[in-house]
């Protein structure tokens, strides 16, 4: 992205959820975000548009902890975030649907939907898998509307098509509450009847 480009919805957000001021990023030569100022407010829809190789992805993968930036400060409700890791970034609200889904194809629906964050009993740390299942069924129809014959939790998400694995992946960042939803062209690779399972 240019020098000093100030990407935001409005010309002043008050009290901004995410703020990110004067980022950088270089890989190598190249230099994908040059002084980049970014504030999303609460509530707010906000599309992020540029050419092929302006920096969008970069951005996000600063914001969401997945790669680190140069130089630059990352605000949080405003309050630093000085170790920003993927980790923290979900902790804190922020959940991501990357253009890959980042799914594990041999595994089922619900066993995606709670990789990393499975439902436990307590001390034991084993699995609810029944509570899951059920979990899982809710979000399927209540959260993103799949109400075909045959879509269970227990089906292995490498059948299903990419408007559906796409929704699951959605399904996943809605169901753990995250203030901040970030998708990173989630319809990029679909046809457009998958687009509109997914929208």
């Amino acid at each position: 992205m240019k020098d000093n480009a100030v990407i935001s919805p409005t010309t002043e957000v008050t009290s901004p959820l995410v703020k990110m001021v004067n980022i950088h990023k270089s890989y190598g030569g190249v230099t994908a975000l040059n002084g980049v100022d970014f504030a999303i407010g609460r509530n707010e829809i906000v599309g992020l548009i540029g050419d092929n190789g302006a920096g969008k992805s970069t951005l996000i993968k600063v914001l969401t902890g997945v790669v680190r930036q140069d130089e630059g400060k990352i605000y949080w409700k405003g309050k630093e975030e000085e170790k920003h890791t993927v980790e923290n970034s979900r902790n804190i609200g922020i959940e991501t649907v990357f253009q890959d889904r980042a799914l594990a194809e041999k595994q089922n629906i619900w066993r995606n939907l709670f990789m990393g964050r499975e439902l436990t009993y307590g001390r034991t740390g084993f699995i609810k898998m029944g509570e899951s299942q059920k979990e899982a069924i809710k979000l399927l129809k209540k959260m993103i509307g799949f109400t075909q014959e045959g879509l269970t939790p227990n089906l292995g998400v490498m059948g299903l098509s990419g408007g559906e694995k796409q929704g699951i992946a959605i399904a996943r960042a809605l169901y753990f509450d995250a203030e901040l939803i970030i998708l990173d062209e989630p319809t990029n690779n679909l046809s457009i009847t998958e687009t509109n399972k997914v929208l």
